[in-house]
């Protein structure tokens, strides 16, 4: 995606120039401050504002990378890339199986964070029986997640400080843009919730890490869509099943 070590000369000076990138982390929390306020939970408004500006930033990232003669490369498939995105995505599920059994056990006080948080997505009844535009609405918004943050956002970052590390900076730019969550899905007993932070860093250096493996998107859109249905619709981790 990017070669090692690339910078573009800009208008800011050296690492001036990462107010770019955090000011697209800082736009996308203050639209996650709108979308998991209580009021949206379970709504139509909550998909908007979780989807709709990412897509808009996505459509950015795009005619950039089209513009510098990436796109092709970002978004060309490649064989092989369905199973590295399914085994990935199984492998992330079992690992946050595993989290939710050690951190936030059936019964515990903190269980309660997993509550909040799935009750944003809506009622399960109401999940399966919209099933068709929920899968629509994951696809296009862990795509374009993937555009923003391990394309946009990545390639902005690797122009200050190279591509080595542009993939971990972006993850933690990622993680930061959930911290209103942190409060918005607090619990009165359990306190503060840190999941979805947790959940962001942690995901964010693991398809950060596949793009830079790969050197495409592709491999990391598949793995973010199969994980994000796994966990809303068939998987749950919190809840009755869809």
């Amino acid at each position: 995606m990017e070669t090692e070590g690339t910078k573009t000369p800009g208008a800011l000076p050296s690492y001036g120039r990462l107010l770019v990138p955090a000011g697209i982390a800082a736009v996308l929390a203050a639209t996650v401050q709108m979308a998991f306020s209580l009021e949206r939970a379970g709504t139509t408004a909550f998909w908007v504002w979780a989807v709709g500006p990412s897509i808009a930033l996505a459509a950015i990232g795009l005619w950039r990378a089209h513009r510098d003669g990436e796109l092709e490369g970002w978004m060309k498939p490649v064989w092989g890339d369905p199973t590295r995105g399914i085994a990935s995505a199984g492998l992330l599920l079992g690992a946050a199986l595993a989290f939710v059994h050690i951190v936030a056990p059936v019964g515990s006080p903190r269980e309660s964070w997993l509550a909040r948080l799935y009750l944003q997505f809506g009622d399960p009844a109401t999940l399966r029986a919209h099933a068709i535009e929920v899968g629509l609405a994951i696809t296009v918004a862990a795509t374009a997640e993937e555009i923003v943050w391990r394309g946009l956002v990545t390639r902005l970052v690797a122009e200050v400080v190279g591509s080595r590390t542009a993939w971990i900076w972006a993850a933690a730019l990622y993680a930061l843009a959930q911290v209103p969550t942190i409060s918005l899905l607090r619990d009165p007993v359990a306190g503060d919730n840190p999941v979805l932070v947790l959940a962001a860093l942690a995901l964010g250096l693991v398809w950060g890490l596949m793009a830079r493996v790969f050197g495409r998107l592709t491999p990391g859109i598949l793995s973010h869509v199969a994980f994000d249905w796994c966990v809303i619709m068939m998987f749950r981790l919190w809840g009755p099943g869809v």
